[in-house]
């Protein structure tokens, strides 16, 4: 085994260390152990960009098979690396160097243990996407959520104690279906291995096939409600205000690591070779995608402030993501994929944007302004009114930020929120045989979910802007402003050159749709079930 083998365990290795060397130094030492916070995440934006181009540069899509003791994959504790788990953890990369830095402005002192907590939470994001195994799966979405009930509440105050402990709640029952599920399925298949299951599952017997599509809806259950699927995505507006902006920021992504355990184990347990099994879910899954895709967009109407806003987008992003799944098409796929790569950085720039916007407004202002819009302001309206506002260099690059981060997570033209929903509808509108309800109903939710968002948006900008501007200019730092505008020409970049992303988007599509090469990979001589056989 050559050095660069070990590169696929070096994700978790890193922010481990890292972490336990945060804990050691303690909070006296907090240059170093902020040296050692960056240190760690820059390591990690080189080390998956270099993942990236490996998984990339495969035509089979898996490259990398690392079997930690280097015991036989069926026993080991087995991490793979495809183009998948390259592509979010590169997505997790950039979000934790732009949260971490937008944090040393000052959050990082807002309470203690920030960056052990911090570095804890790439580790268990980084662990979930990288493992083979249902078991370890269930470790590192432990090590994650258990670092995040640290950043969820971290700062103190009423309203986030009380939102994360609903979070802590929630998370815990999930957790619970989750050994449930995994436990069921174990009892019938007799493995946990990712790539094992795939082999087994279609094979399974007629009497034991119900218990095994048991244990995966609630499995799937608990995914879901990470993901944040109505109507089990209650906790994730409430929970992601309240928490600090670095902290939202990263939080950002969790949704996402219960849609890519969903987008991972639904195609390779009961995707076209599953047998009797086949599209199980499926339909559920595009419905919940719809209707949480609905709910987002009233949340997103309803809301006054910018924050929860923010979190209801994240909804409507989920949401979107969950119907691409169900649709079950590998076009379909690899346009959710596009969509990821655009969303998640443009709601977490919004998630650090809306702390700098707000910076020296009065409490309320957004309910305020709405109170003034409905029944006046109670000022002399025939008194003569300046018109105009000046609108110096700092309000000017906020008010360009938000205008980007509006357009991409509404998904309109010219940036890559459009390109991307572009890309999900337009294999469902152009298959053989007509355009089915699924797809009306598909387009018709991303197209009211869009104008929801541009109402929102709108809205929440001429109040911040406009209506109800700072008291003073807002003084902001190189490092808040950087990780905002870093995030958003990562958007631009997608703009600009959708093309290879887009291939190789589609192309981690179709090993997902196909899963032999991940199989065979880690088990040669496994057989799978030819996609399409009978049922």
């Amino acid at each position: 085994m050559s050095w660069s083998d070990h590169l696929t365990i070096a994700p978790i290795v890193i922010p481990l260390l890292a972490g336990i060397l945060a804990i050691l130094l303690g909070e006296r030492r907090r240059a170093l152990v902020t040296a050692i916070g960056l240190a760690s995440v820059l390591a990690l934006v080189v080390l998956s960009i270099g993942l990236v181009r490996i998984a990339g540069g495969d035509e089979a899509g898996v490259v990398r098979v690392y079997r930690l003791g280097n015991w036989p994959a069926l026993f080991a504790i087995v991490l793979v690396l495809d183009r998948l788990s390259a592509l979010m953890v590169l997505l997790t990369s950039l979000l934790g160097l732009a949260a971490l830095v937008f944090s040393l402005a000052r959050w990082h002192r807002a309470g203690a243990h920030f960056h052990p907590l911090f570095q804890f939470q790439l580790m268990g994001i980084n662990g979930a996407f990288l493992t083979g195994d249902l078991f370890n799966l269930f470790v590192f979405f432990e090590v994650m959520l258990a670092a995040s009930y640290g950043l969820a509440l971290h700062g103190s105050g009423t309203a986030r104690i009380r939102a994360g402990l609903h979070y802590i709640v929630v998370n815990l029952t999930a957790s619970l279906l989750f050994l449930i599920g995994v436990s069921m399925i174990y009892g019938v298949s007799g493995t946990l291995n990712m790539a094992d299951l795939a082999v087994r599952v279609p094979a399974v017997a007629a009497e034991d096939r119900a218990l095994v599509e048991t244990g995966a809806a609630i499995l799937g259950i608990a995914f879901l409600v990470k993901a944040a699927m109505w109507p089990m995505g209650f906790w994730l507006p409430a929970t992601y205000s309240a928490a600090s902006p670095p902290a939202a920021a990263i939080l950002s992504i969790l949704s996402k690591v219960g849609i890519y355990a969903i987008l991972r184990l639904w195609l390779m347990l009961f995707g076209d070779g599953a047998g009797a099994s086949a599209g199980f879910g499926g339909t559920w899954l595009f419905a919940g995608g719809l209707l949480t895709i609905a709910f987002g967009s009233i949340a997103v109407l309803a809301t006054q402030t910018m924050a929860r806003l923010a979190g209801a987008v994240v909804l409507v992003s989920s949401g979107t993501l969950l119907a691409a799944i169900g649709a079950g098409q590998v076009a379909v796929t690899g346009g959710a994929l596009f969509y990821m790569a655009s969303a998640v950085p443009a709601i977490a720039a919004f998630f650090l944007l809306i702390e700098l916007v707000e910076r020296g407004r009065e409490a309320g202002a957004d309910v305020l302004a709405v109170t003034r819009e409905a029944f006046g302001t109670g000022e002399d309206e025939d008194a003569e009114e300046e018109v105009g506002v000046a609108i110096p260099a700092t309000a000017a690059i906020l008010g360009i930020s938000f205008i980007g981060c509006a357009l991409v997570i509404a998904g309109l033209p010219p940036l890559s929120g459009f390109l991307a929903k572009l890309a999900i509808l337009m294999p469902l509108v152009s298959g053989a045989g007509g355009i089915a309800v699924g797809t009306w109903s598909l387009l018709a939710a991303l197209v009211l979910s869009g104008l929801a968002t541009v109402i929102a948006m709108t809205r929440v900008g001429i109040d911040a802007f406009w209506a109800a501007p700072a008291a003073s200019i807002p003084r902001v730092r190189i490092v808040e402003i950087g990780p905002v505008l870093l995030l958003l020409a990562g958007c631009a970049a997608l703009t600009v050159r959708p093309a290879p992303v887009m291939a190789y988007m589609d192309a981690t599509a179709r090993a997902l749709h196909s899963p032999q090469a991940y199989v065979r990979t880690i088990f040669p001589d496994a057989r799978l079930p030819t996609p399409g056989a009978a049922r």
